[in-house]
């Protein structure tokens, strides 16, 4: 792990000095989604309620600059140039950034709706992670209770595809906290204090997976 990736801990314990005891689980949270994306993996994501939105969230820090501008690599450059005429060229790869794999499983309405009108809405999660999912790609599951029974059977699909499943949960045992390889557990119960913490985690996560890839 790159030397200002753990600056950035650092800063962030400064920060966060409840949450410290965290920094073990949020560093190897890093280095699964490291691992995995050195590896051409992706990361699924999903939760309900307010942990859908924490869903699209992840997925949007991971996916364009989060706090770096991430310029194209002069492979990618070199593609998009030859895609199109000189001028369009440069105004796609000036344009564009380098995106980390991630996927919302909350965020597909009609596969979801379709899918638990027509099947069985526990298994909208599972349904999209056994259509995406491959060994060596990471699930994270959000949940505040550590309990919602679709994220729950996501994580077993998951995990039976051979996964690495990371769980948001709060400060309670639960399903999710048993069966999750890393566990992010809040110190809270409450959804939304829960919330407020899950945050904090993601935000370093995110910020520091983007600081061992880009350097800019």
């Amino acid at each position: 792990m790159k030397q200002t990736t753990l600056e950035l801990f650092e800063t962030w314990k400064e920060d966060n000095p409840a949450l410290m005891h965290m920094e073990p689980m949020l560093i190897k949270s890093v280095e699964k989604i490291c691992e995995c994306y050195e590896n051409g993996g992706k990361v699924l994501v999903c939760g309900n309620g307010g942990s859908a939105s924490d869903s699209e969230h992840i997925v949007g820090e991971l996916m364009k600059g989060f706090r770096k501008r991430r310029p194209l690599k002069d492979e990618a450059g070199k593609i998009l140039s030859a895609a199109s005429d000189e001028k369009e060229g440069k105004f796609m790869v000036e344009n564009l950034q380098g995106g980390l794999p991630a996927i919302s499983l909350v965020s597909h309405s009609a596969l979801i709706t379709a899918f638990a009108n027509d099947v069985e809405p526990q298994m909208v999660f599972a349904q999209q992670v056994l259509g995406y999912g491959k060994s060596g790609d990471v699930f994270i599951g959000l949940s505040t209770s550590g309990n919602s029974k679709n994220v729950l059977y996501g994580l077993k699909v998951a995990k039976g595809l051979g996964m690495s499943v990371i769980g948001f949960t709060g400060a309670k045992d639960s399903n999710i906290s048993e069966r999750a390889d890393i566990i992010l557990r809040s110190t809270e119960t409450e959804t939304y204090k829960v919330q407020e913490e899950h945050i904090k985690f993601y935000h370093i996560i995110c910020a520091a997976v983007e600081n061992e890839f880009y350097e800019e």
